[in-house]
């Protein structure tokens, strides 16, 4: 389903609402990110460069939720911290232009912008009924609006007064430029993969990612890599000891019964061959690689080994679609970092080599941009949770409520 995007309207002297996801990490003021604010770039200077008045609106945090937490706890809050003013500071000197900030009267400087002009609001999340999808709120953000423009893809899986509601209150909705690139790589690896086709999951919990193992399988991936600590609940259920590697019991009957829908629809699927394990006992001194079974009851999987590390990058030789979510290992922490570095060079080889490859899910991401590969793969996707629904063949709010074309 293809969906308008902002070049398909006519942006002359219109008031243009830009939900963008500037959902970044800020540090004492600092902004320590800013690649979420690049991606926006592109869709802002369109909007501008074609003479319409930007408005843009993104969430910062969970401020309201952190409030009640310190209440309960007794502790200080800080609501300076989830202002965007810093964000604003940081887009005014990418586009060396000013950008407005959200004073006392947001409705005054909306109906006095001038063409080209940009104006950030402050962040939603400060209030409730943006989370709420409350009517009212939504009302009130579509006040003085022409056009929406939903360029936030990594929020477009919730339906907040931002990404839906605000919708039912502008006669214009469409995509910006990344939320259009991000529905057409996905939407072709979804519908119309060029094959084979290849899917590598990873994470640490099974029951995260089974609505997606189960539309890749229905739509028939070739090739399904499973690693992360997710493999140990599929090891578990066919019986063999896993130590004190994470399982989720409750989820080993589903393990199973994805095996076998993957064999009844011709799915190679593959999981690791070999470890890197810890001593629970001793873990900084004990690190090792073995093979599937754990002769150790106290030892603790915490990576793919190198054996599994090579199979998997030549199960993705000759891959014409390649889509990545989740790290391979405890990936945050180094050497067990290993296993999903290793794999961000076999999608970027098997890239170089005529693939289309999509990575998404922040620690897939992280090791692509740690290994410097980012300019190696077809699209970085800036969604998380929001991917994984989308691959799961799930509706986001945030997409349904935009024009056909």
């Amino acid at each position: 389903m293809k969906k308008k995007s902002i070049k398909d309207i006519d942006l002359k002297g219109k008031t243009v609402f830009v939900r963008v996801d500037f959902n970044v990490p800020i540090k004492d003021g600092k902004i320590e990110d800013d690649t979420r604010i690049r991606g926006a770039l592109p869709t802002i200077k369109y909007a501008i460069e074609q003479g319409a008045k930007v408005v843009l609106a993104s969430h910062l945090g969970r401020p309201l939720k952190d409030k009640k937490k310190a209440e309960e706890k007794g502790t200080p809050y800080d609501s300076a911290k989830y202002t965007l003013r810093p964000v604003a500071e940081r887009l005014s000197e990418l586009l060396e232009s000013e950008v407005g900030f959200e004073g006392a009267d947001i409705a005054s400087q909306i109906a006095t912008l001038a063409p080209g002009g940009i104006l950030m609001r402050e962040n939603l999340r400060f209030h409730p009924g943006e989370e709420k999808n409350d009517a009212e709120f939504a009302k009130h953000l579509a006040e003085g609006i022409d056009v929406y423009v939903n360029d936030a893809f990594g929020t477009a899986h919730r339906a907040h007064a931002s990404t839906e509601g605000i919708t039912h209150h502008v006669d214009t909705c469409v995509a910006g430029l990344l939320m259009e690139k991000e529905l057409e790589f996905l939407g072709k690896a979804l519908n119309n993969p060029e094959r084979p086709f290849v899917a590598i999951l990873g994470g640490a919990k099974v029951s995260d990612k089974i609505p997606v193992i189960e539309s890749l399988i229905k739509r028939k991936v070739d090739k399904l890599l499973i690693g992360g600590a997710m493999a140990y609940t599929f090891f578990k259920a066919q019986g063999y000891t896993v130590g004190k590697s994470l399982v989720e019991d409750e989820m080993m009957p589903k393990a199973l019964e994805i095996e076998a829908q993957a064999k009844a629809a011709g799915v190679e699927l593959l999981l690791p061959t070999d470890h890197q394990v810890v001593d629970s006992y001793d873990p900084l001194n004990s690190r090792k690689a073995i093979q599937i079974e754990f002769t150790n009851a106290g030892l603790v999987g915490l990576d793919i080994g190198p054996d599994t590390a090579a199979t998997f990058a030549k199960a993705l030789e000759g891959s014409k679609t390649i889509v990545w979510n989740g790290p391979m290992g405890m990936f945050e922490e180094k050497p067990f970092d290993e296993g999903t570095i290793a794999i961000a060079n076999a999608v970027a080889e098997a890239t170089d080599n005529g693939a289309t490859s999509i990575v998404g899910g922040g620690d897939s991401v992280a090791a692509v941009n740690q290994a410097g590969l980012a300019d190696r793969i077809s699209h970085i996707s800036t969604g998380g949770g929001a991917t994984l629904e989308f691959l799961a063949g799930d509706t986001l709010p945030g997409v349904a409520a935009l024009e056909d074309k």
